[in-house]
C-alpha cells in the first residue's frame, strides 16, 4: 500500500495516453499496416546519413552550444532567407530544438503567464493544449469549418480579449490537410496590429504543399514576423522522424526569452546529427522536391482507393489524407479505426481525437508516406470494406 501522504492532483487530469501511440500499439497487436502515425517507411538521403557518420568519427559527440551548431544555424537563415525574403540573424534569432514539439512547447512555456489566454484552431494538434494547461494559461477554441476546415476570422476577432496572449496557428495543418492562404495571413494581421499578441506558427510541413499552392509562412509576412516563434523540422523534411531535431526562429526578443526556457528544458541536441544536417543542407534541391515527391504519393494512394466506399476530403499540403466514411457505418470514428486495424489490418487515425468535445464528423486519416508496395496493400484492403 502505497504510503504518500496525499492522492495525486494532477496537472493534465483529462490526457491519457496520445492517439498515436494507441493506434499504433493496435497495427502491431494485429499486424496491420499502419497509416496511422506519421512517419515514412522509407529511409532518409544516403548522403545525409554519410555526412553524420563522418561527424561522428570526427569526435562531434559531445555537447553542443545550447544554440545549435554555427554551421546549421547559419545554413537554417540561409534557406529561410532564400524562401521567404526574411533575414534572421544565426546568432540570436534561431534555435536549434529537439523537435518540433519541444519547441512548441518551450515557446509557451516562454511566454504564457497563469491565467492568459491561448487561440487555438481544432481540430488541434494534441500537444498544443496540453502545453498551454501546464503553463497555466487558458486555451480558446476555434473550430475549423467543415469539410474544408477553412477558418472564421470573424470568429477569431470576436474571441480575441485583453487576456489573449497568443494565437498558435499551423499551416500546412495536421491533421486536416489544409493550408493557410495569403487572406487567411492578411486577416491575422489585422487581428493581431495594435496588441501584444504572440504567434507560435507550427510550419513542420512546410515543404509539403500540393497543387501549386505557396507555402504562407509568417516570415514572409513581416507584421506577423516581428512577434512570432515560427517552428519547423528536419524530421519531416529529411524523414527522419526519429532523430527529433527541429527549430524555431524569432526576432531577438522573443528569442531572448525562449532561450531562457530551452536551456533547462533540453539544453541542446545531438551534436554529430546536427553537423551532418548543415552539410546536407548544401545539396538544396532536397526540400524543393519535396512537394512533388510527396504529391505523388498523395495522388498514387487516391487512385489506388477510387473503388472503394471512402470518399477523400481535399489534402492540399502535409502526408496525410482524409476519408470519410459515411456511406460505409455510423460508427463513431474512434470504433470504427479501431474495427479496421482489427479485422481489416489498415491502422489509421480517428480526427474526432483532436477535439475537446470529440466531434465526430465520421473521418478518419490516413499516412500516404509509404513506399508503392505498402499504399496499394494497404489501398487494397480499404476497397474491401
Amino acid at each position: 500500500m502505497s504510503t504518500f501522504p496525499s492522492p495525486i492532483v494532477s496537472r493534465l487530469p483529462e490526457v491519457g495516453t496520445t492517439i498515436f501511440t494507441v493506434m499504433s500499439a493496435l497495427a502491431n497487436e494485429y499486424g496491420a499496416i499502419n497509416l496511422s502515425q506519421g512517419f515514412p517507411d522509407f529511409d532518409c538521403p544516403a548522403l545525409l546519413l554519410d555526412r553524420v557518420i563522418h561527424h561522428m568519427k570526427a569526435g562531434h559527440n559531445q555537447y553542443a552550444p545550447m544554440t545549435g551548431v554555427a554551421p546549421l544555424r547559419e545554413a537554417i537563415a540561409e534557406k529561410v532567407k532564400n524562401l521567404y525574403g526574411h533575414t534572421y540573424d544565426p546568432q540570436n534569432e534561431i534555435t536549434v530544438t529537439a523537435g518540433a514539439t519541444q519547441a512548441i512547447y518551450t515557446a509557451v512555456a516562454a511566454m504564457v503567464h497563469p491565467g492568459d489566454e491561448v487561440i487555438v484552431f481544432e481540430p488541434v494538434y494534441d500537444s498544443y493544449v496540453p502545453a498551454i494547461q501546464l503553463a497555466g494559461g487558458k486555451p480558446v477554441y476555434v473550430r475549423l469549418k467543415f469539410p474544408d476546415y477553412h477558418i472564421d476570422w470573424e470568429e477569431v476577432a470576436a474571441l480575441v480579449s485583453p487576456r489573449t496572449r497568443m494565437i498558435m496557428i499551423n499551416t500546412p495543418h495536421n491533421p486536416t490537410g489544409s493550408v493557410f492562404s495569403a487572406a487567411d495571413m492578411e486577416a491575422l494581421i489585422k487581428i493581431v496590429a495594435g496588441t501584444d499578441i504572440v504567434i507560435v506558427s507550427d510550419e513542420v510541413y512546410e515543404h509539403i504543399v500540393f497543387d501549386g499552392l505557396r507555402h504562407e509562412s509568417v516570415a514572409r509576412y513581416p507584421e506577423l514576423a516581428e512577434r512570432s516563434f515560427i517552428i519547423s523540422s528536419f524530421g519531416k523534411t529529411y524523414h527522419v522522424t526519429g532523430w527529433k531535431i527541429g527549430y524555431c526562429l524569432a526576432p531577438k526578443e522573443l528569442m531572448v526569452e525562449f532561450r531562457k526556457a530551452h536551456q533547462f528544458i533540453v539544453f541542446t541536441c545531438n551534436t554529430a546529427v546536427q553537423f551532418g544536417l548543415a552539410d546536407f543542407m548544401q545539396e538544396k534541391s532536397h526540400y524543393l522536391e519535396l512537394s512533388a515527391f510527396y504529391q505523388q504519393k498523395r495522388d498514387f494512394f487516391l487512385k489506388a482507393i477510387k473503388g472503394s466506399r471512402f470518399t477523400p476530403l481535399p489534402s492540399s499540403g502535409t502526408y496525410f489524407q482524409l476519408l470519410r466514411y459515411d456511406e460505409i457505418t455510423e460508427e463513431s470514428d474512434a470504433d470504427f479505426a479501431k474495427r479496421m486495424t482489427r479485422d481489416a489490418g489498415v491502422a489509421s487515425i480517428p480526427i474526432s481525437a483532436f477535439y475537446r468535445d470529440r466531434e465526430d464528423n465520421q473521418v478518419v486519416r490516413f499516412c500516404f508516406a509509404k513506399g508503392e508496395k505498402t499504399l496499394l496493400e494497404g489501398a487494397a484492403r480499404l476497397c474491401q470494406i
